[in-house]
């Protein structure tokens, strides 16, 4: 569906561009409100508070889904809300059913902090199916993101915004974005992923805060 995502800015656009608009998947046109929306008036348009950017991309993605387990929210009096490493983990006994269980609710929130690709190789077959289910892109991983600390916020560890962003949104690119309530990178840089106020991945919106 034809959709303008339009917000106070677009990361990386020329300046006084504040909407983007998606069709199939693919970015279709980047600019002001009124030129967008005046190219193509039938869209659905989608407000939003803040900064467009390209989706994140998180290379700490197989130590948190596959070292790491997320608590169902059934199991939160007992285990809590954050996740399990080390001895916890091992402690829980854990199979390949509920690794994939785990990762689906990581998956989920990755996407809450504006993820929309993930970089690594994963080894549990029911942690492959579920990135594999989720849509999320899969890159490579390349020198240095062992050294990043793991974390559902790529931006954590001091990394710069620009260094997790998977290029600026362009005509013919693939529609994945993220929104963040911030102004600027700096301000990005400065409050984290947890910012994200809507993720859309393949134009289509997969996480929304409400």
């Amino acid at each position: 569906m034809l959709t303008i995502h339009a917000a106070d800015a677009v990361l990386g656009a020329p300046e006084g561009a504040d909407s983007v608009a998606v069709d199939g998947g693919f970015v279709v046109s980047v600019g002001s409100y009124g030129d967008v929306t005046g190219a193509f008036p039938q869209a659905r348009v989608r407000r939003w508070s803040g900064l467009i950017t390209p989706g994140l991309v998180n290379v700490t993605a197989p130590a948190l889904l596959e070292a790491a387990y997320h608590p169902d929210p059934r199991e939160a009096d007992e285990l809590g809300t954050v996740p399990l490493t080390g001895d916890a983990v091992t402690a829980l006994g854990m199979d390949d059913a509920r690794w994939g269980a785990s990762a689906r609710r990581g998956l989920q929130r990755m996407l809450r902090h504006g993820t929309t690709a993930v970089a690594g190789h994963f080894t549990r077959p029911s942690v492959r199916t579920a990135v594999m289910r989720s849509g999320l892109r899969v890159h490579a991983p390349a020198e240095g993101d062992a050294d990043r600390p793991v974390s559902l916020d790529p931006l954590a560890g001091e990394r710069e915004p620009v260094d997790a962003l998977g290029g600026p949104p362009v005509i013919g690119g693939a529609a994945d974005l993220a929104v963040f309530a911030v102004r600027d990178t700096v301000e990005l840089a400065a409050v984290g992923a947890g910012s994200c106020v809507a993720t859309v991945l393949g134009g289509r919106l997969v996480f929304r805060r409400s």
